[in-house]
């Protein structure tokens, strides 16, 4: 492709590729120091936590992957348990036991588990907010001692996914780094007055971001938080990295802060009056959870949450299986994400132009815990049958529908295709689908097909379509009736 000038408007005339309008599933992995405390509160969720406990956000946060802030607020549940279990050590501690157990980590199960999953690509964590690097780097951190892995996890990772057929992206905390800014996040704008100001931070990001490009090649950029003012320097790394990787694609999270904005929010007054207004915002209904629109972006990024209808731009739904990103050993079975509702929401994902980037948290010991794999399975045993209502489709002219018996149903579409994934488990007998028009009965026998199953018995009345629901079926979280458009 042309090289691109450095500035937003000629960014934006770089296309979202295909590979990523198609692949429809990826996997985020969120691994550092903190999955060997492996602790967060039993809270709920970070969206129920934002509308009912905002003022508390932080103290309660479910994201063990946040454990060193939490570590620092004063009566927190994670002080608590830090103090009960570890007494004064520093967070620091964690770095020997999880260098030891890299020593024999295995890749290619992950690899192999994402791949049966269904996912076609991967997004690796390669420096969280606690500034760890997964990555050799040349550009040591100036604040902390050898402050990267004794080895290249990212290029490890890298190798196994693509050994599989996936894509690999790479995450980077980009607005955060406790070891620049070690002020603790209390309040929630606090995020804010917690980025960074140091010109060399924002020097050491970019040379981070470079470094990774050069040596990965990575299929995305996912960076987190915001970005350091760059003077320009972040549009100059958006087009040096689509001259490197054409296909690649970046998300809305690079977002620069104003110097003024941040200094502002470091000032009492401004930050409570701040935090006002945010708390008020995010308990409206109609609120989405997702970073504000920057001046260029391939995709949006909501959080535990997604948009409510179809929409004309790209966007990736984001989420733990759990409540958390990283590992949290507090958390059991009823914290976690049924296979069902996984499988359910991943459709209505996808009907209305998402992908879904789903979220597993290695353990200490350098394995996906079987309770995060067991979701993976259902997922991939789910799509198994189902993929072709999924993998290159593209919304349909709506995405939401219903059977007369109140099923919800998702819509999607493919060149003259539309399935339609029904939420739900029709009783054997006739199946109403409304507003559905396509080609059935003797105008194109067998036209309508039950994936899994074979070809129904199908005629239109109206714009409805009927067809005849076999008895007999396996149960399973949803059904996809594909069907050509009249």
């Amino acid at each position: 492709m042309p090289r691109l000038d450095p500035t937003p408007r000629a960014l934006r005339a770089h296309p979202v590729p295909d590979w990523f309008e198609d692949a429809k599933l990826g996997i985020f992995v969120h691994w550092s120091l903190s999955c060997v405390p492996a602790f967060a509160p039993r809270a709920g969720s970070i969206v129920e936590l934002m509308r009912t406990r905002y003022r508390e956000l932080q103290k309660y946060n479910p994201y063990a992957e946040w454990y060193w802030n939490s570590l620092r607020i004063p009566d927190s549940p994670a002080a608590r348990h830090h103090a009960a279990t570890y007494g004064d050590a520093p967070y620091q501690a964690f770095r020997a036991p999880f260098d030891a157990m890299l020593k024999s980590w295995d890749p290619m199960p992950f690899a192999e588990l994402f791949a049966r999953a269904g996912a076609r690509y991967v997004v690796h964590v390669t420096k969280h907010h606690d500034g760890f690097c997964l990555w050799p780097t040349q550009h040591r951190n100036p604040h902390e001692a050898d402050w990267a892995a004794s080895r290249d996890v990212v290029g490890d990772l890298a190798a196994a996914v693509r050994s599989q057929g996936m894509r690999f992206g790479v995450y980077y905390s980009g607005g955060l780094d406790w070891t620049f800014e070690p002020r603790p996040i209390v309040r929630g704008t606090d995020g804010a007055a917690a980025c960074p100001l140091d010109p060399a931070y924002a020097r050491y990001v970019d040379a981070h971001y470079r470094e990774l490009v050069r040596r990965y090649a990575p299929s995305v950029l996912w960076n987190d938080i915001s970005y350091p003012p760059h003077g320009g320097a972040l549009w100059r790394l958006f087009a040096d990295y689509y001259e490197a990787v054409p296909e690649g694609v970046v998300n809305d999270r690079f977002l620069p802060l104003p110097r003024w904005l941040v200094r502002g929010l470091r000032l009492a007054p401004v930050a409570w009056a701040a935090d006002a207004l945010v708390a008020r915002a995010v308990r409206r209904p109609d609120h989405t959870f997702a970073p504000p629109r920057p001046p260029h972006a391939d995709f949006r990024t909501p959080e535990y949450a997604s948009f409510p209808h179809a929409t004309p731009w790209k966007w990736e739904a984001t989420r733990g299986i759990a409540h958390s990103f990283g590992f949290n050993e507090n958390e059991d079975e009823a914290n976690l994400l049924d296979p069902g509702e996984l499988v359910r929401s991943f459709a209505d994902t996808v009907s209305k132009n998402g992908n879904l980037l789903l979220n597993v948290g290695p353990t200490r010991d350098g394995v996906i815990h079987p309770r995060e794999a067991s979701r993976l399975e259902a997922l991939g045993a789910w799509l198994a049958v189902n993929g072709e209502a999924i993998y290159g489709t593209r919304p349909w002219r709506r995405a939401e529908g219903e059977t007369r018996e109140g099923i919800p149903v998702r819509f999607t579409a493919r060149g003259e295709a539309v399935h339609a994934i029904l939420l739900g488990a029709p009783a054997p007998g006739e199946l109403r689908v409304r507003d559905l028009p396509v080609r059935a009965g003797d105008e194109a026998p067998g036209a309508v097909r039950l994936l899994g199953h074979g070809p129904l018995p199908a005629r239109r009345e109206g714009a409805d379509l009927v067809a005849e629901w076999p008895r007999d079926l396996a149960p399973a979280p949803a059904y996809t009736l594909a069907c050509v458009a009249a």
